[in-house]
């Protein structure tokens, strides 16, 4: 089978403590770049990571992933917890569960206001609901890096700004770098710190949501008259203890 270039010429830096929304046309590979950044898609050029306290390294920070959605048997009798304990030990899931992963899952479901939903079957969960309990997956252990791969699909008003809320919170508190791909212009903007538009198959334009967002050529995109604003106040506050959070 031969190969596809799916992107070409993207040069991206991505800061610790900011939020870079990545938007663009359906297919025009937002996706690919969040595999390829977690080692799923090879390719060619190089990435580096600089640590705070030394020089460049090449070793591949800690990635915490949300997805669009995931498949889940809705009649399949797995809690969050269970979702928790496969994801964190490899010890059999019908035993009972070291005390160390009920506190790992209650300490990063309270980050994302889900404490309460330990107990309750996955299939029973909202979107909303599912979406919080796999940004709390993600937490665990604490990343340098967060990809939010269109974690909004299919969450009402409601639920959007509760997960922008609770994005933006965890972002300070831990000084988290996070890449969220989004088609919710708007939202995205009031959110993000840095913009980048990509469409055919290259990254086109980036900066703040008001340089990008002004650009004729996202705006002919987009079919949309979109006025340029810059980034609202962040919203939302996080005092969860998470391990490896840095203290504010």
């Amino acid at each position: 089978m031969g190969a596809y270039l799916a992107l070409e010429r993207v040069n991206l830096h991505v800061h610790c403590g900011e939020l870079t929304a990545i938007i663009g046309p359906n297919g025009a590979g937002k996706t690919t770049l969040l595999r390829a950044i977690m080692g799923e898609v090879a390719h060619t050029g190089e990435m580096k990571f600089l640590s705070a306290t030394g020089p460049a390294h090449r070793q591949r920070p800690r990635i915490g992933y949300v997805p669009q959605r995931i498949e889940i048997d809705n009649s399949a009798p797995l809690t969050v917890l269970d979702l928790f304990a496969a994801a964190g030990t490899s010890w059999p899931l019908w035993l009972r569960y070291p005390r160390r992963i009920r506190a790992e899952a209650h300490e990063a479901l309270a980050c994302v206001g889900a404490g309460d939903l330990m107990e309750r079957r996955l299939g029973n969960l909202s979107c909303g609901q599912l979406q919080r309990v796999l940004l709390a997956l993600a937490l665990k252990p604490v990343p340098g890096l967060l990809l939010l791969d269109e974690p909004l699909a299919g969450l009402d008003h409601v639920g959007t700004a509760q997960f922008y809320e609770i994005v933006s919170g965890l972002r300070r508190f831990m000084d988290l770098s996070i890449l969220m791909v989004s088609h919710d212009l708007s939202a995205a903007a009031a959110i993000a710190d840095r913009m980048v538009f990509i469409n055919n198959r290259s990254l086109l334009f980036e900066g703040t949501p008001a340089e990008v967002l002004e650009q004729p050529e996202v705006r002919k995109t987009f079919g949309l008259d979109l006025q340029a604003s810059g980034p609202g106040p962040d919203v939302g506050t996080s005092t969860c203890p998470v391990n490896g959070g840095a203290q504010p």
